[in-house]
């Protein structure tokens, strides 16, 4: 390459990705040397370039290079970035897992009701890290942040021998609605567990992450399970069989009440039961139906529903 080749290359460039290519490090300083200022004392053109170059490098590395370790999940971490979240898998092995939330993520901005998008983390962009010293490639997703939200795990941690019925109510109707939303787009979870699903205390908002076990339907098949919480999926799954809807209601469910321990009064704890029924065929598979029976049974219980407001321990 000459040097009018790179200053051509730099001078119509708009992505920082194209640029640099597979190999971004060794492009970058060939690319410098070609239009540095003292290789081209006076030149005009290569000295505008060469400042191009600079600040699509920088933002190159502000895109790629995550800043600090946020959280550690069960296959990804995830690292602070001026967007949002980037979530990079730990093991090339798992690439698979990263490509198939990014592409659940895409399917419910597309294909779902807008209302009720907010249920779910909106997908920024798909970047790769190639490791420096092995040369594997690792699949990333930048998410959105989630700002002054908590994990079901975080609540339970928080309220040990059970969180009282009427606080779980909110949780299991915005839980079911996740659901709803997302089957209605043709995309099971399938690992609605106390770590993915994150609440809002103070406001009430539900986000359901981590969507790299996600099943598109119809047609589509479990391609792993969360080694942590195996024992919380239905037989059936762990026999292999293909999961439908009812598995999301299953696991949501699980949550529901691991949260509620003993305090569930009879009336609730028989409506899980019912959601967790050996049998996918005698499990309910419609969260929007469920939802429905769920509102009705709660108003039994509680009367009309109110604003119950919600706080963590500090």
């Amino acid at each position: 390459m000459t040097g009018d080749e790179a200053i051509a290359l730099i001078e119509a460039a708009t992505d920082p990705r194209v640029l640099f290519g597979s190999n971004p490090g060794r492009q970058y300083r060939r690319l410098a040397r070609l239009t540095h200022p003292d290789v081209n004392p006076g030149g005009a053109r290569a000295g505008a370039a060469f400042a191009k170059l600079t600040a699509l490098w920088q933002r190159h590395r502000a895109e790629s290079v995550p800043a600090r370790l946020a959280f550690s999940g069960d296959i990804a971490n995830l690292y602070e970035h001026d967007r949002g979240l980037v979530k990079i898998a730990r093991d090339p092995a798992d690439n698979d897992l990263l490509d198939r939330e990014a592409a659940a993520l895409a399917r419910l901005r597309r294909a779902g009701d807008k209302r009720f998008l907010a249920y779910v983390p909106a997908l920024i962009g798909c970047q790769r890290h190639k490791d420096p010293d092995s040369g594997a490639e690792r699949r990333a997703n930048l998410i959105s942040r989630l700002d002054g939200f908590v994990t079901l795990a975080d609540v339970h941690a928080a309220y040990p021998r059970g969180l009282d019925p009427r606080d779980t109510a909110w949780m299991w109707r915005r839980l079911l609605v996740a659901a709803g939303f997302a089957h209605r787009a043709g995309v099971i979870h399938a690992a609605v567990l106390p770590e993915h699903v994150l609440i809002h205390p103070a406001e009430h908002g539900l986000v359901l992450v981590d969507w790299c076990y996600a099943i598109p339907q119809p047609g589509g098949v479990a391609v792993a399970l969360p080694a942590a919480y195996a024992d919380w999926y239905p037989a059936d799954v762990r026999g292999r069989q293909a999961p439908g809807p009812d598995l999301d209601i299953w696991l949501a469910t699980r949550c529901m009440a691991h949260l509620m321990g003993g305090l569930a009064p009879p009336p609730l704890a028989a409506f899980a039961r019912g959601c967790t029924l050996p049998g996918a065929a005698r499990r309910p598979s419609d969260a929007w139906q469920l939802l429905r029976e769920l509102d009705a049974l709660l108003e039994r219980l509680y009367g009309p529903r109110t604003f119950r407001p919600f706080t963590m321990p500090a």
